[in-house]
């Protein structure tokens, strides 16, 4: 049910006036310039910060280790017994559904990488996640799973992707965190969230994965609206 319909996105593309093309998400700030005497005004969008993490492999990894990949993004933690399998297991379907060789390279690289965030990193190891991804058969190549500093992650969740993860002196089976994926383009910009439990959400974010896929690399001027 996720598979997206790349071909008739493509013609829709190019063929509508409409743009399909997802926007983006919270700007740093607008610079005006005079250009041939005419005021322009140029957005400067937030780009999400480089961390460095663990993933489930043991292995201290970085987002920079990923320039160039589009992200889907969440959070969870291992001892979640609501929302985190349901979400874990609507994002293995995504990853199934969606081709990760970029059609634009002659080799086969993958163009897209999901990233979960443990938000109970103290019980959250390296082996303990590398279990919770095993039992999902996850792929361990396209799909970090991640802890670490406990600041660095909830920095990351609330003032980067801007998610409302709130914190909690002790994480147990109540605790209150985001079901929504996340979607960075190639310069690490939100373009959209998606509520993860939510079928209809989830189609459009496979479908917004193909756009962003094919979109220019050049810089585009956008309106902060």
């Amino acid at each position: 049910m996720l598979i997206p319909l790349a071909s008739y996105l493509v013609v829709k593309k190019f063929t509508d006036d409409t743009n399909f093309i997802p926007r983006r998400y919270h700007y740093d700030t607008v610079i005006t310039k005079v250009k041939d005497g005419i005021e322009v005004s140029d957005t400067v969008w937030h780009s999400v910060k480089n961390i460095q993490l663990q993933n489930q492999l043991g292995k201290t990894v970085s987002l920079s280790d990923l320039n160039g990949k589009i992200l889907v993004v969440d959070f969870f933690f291992t001892h979640c017994i609501s929302i985190c399998p349901k979400l874990t297991a609507n994002m293995k379907r995504l990853q199934q559904a969606i081709k990760t060789r970029d059609p634009r390279k002659l080799v086969d690289t993958p163009f897209i990488q999901f990233v979960s965030l443990t938000v109970d990193p103290e019980r959250d190891s390296p082996s303990v996640l590398k279990k919770y991804a095993d039992k999902f058969q996850l792929n361990h190549d396209t799909w970090w799973m991640l802890t670490g500093d406990k600041k660095t992650i909830y920095d990351f969740g609330l003032n980067e992707v801007k998610l409302g993860v709130p914190d909690s002196s002790s994480v147990d089976t109540n605790f209150i965190h985001s079901e929504y994926f996340v979607l960075l383009d190639r310069d690490r910009v939100v373009r959209g969230y998606y509520n993860g439990l939510d079928t209809i959400a989830l189609n459009k974010l496979s479908e917004d994965i193909v756009f962003l896929m094919l979109e220019r690399d050049k810089k585009k001027k956008r309106s902060i609206f």
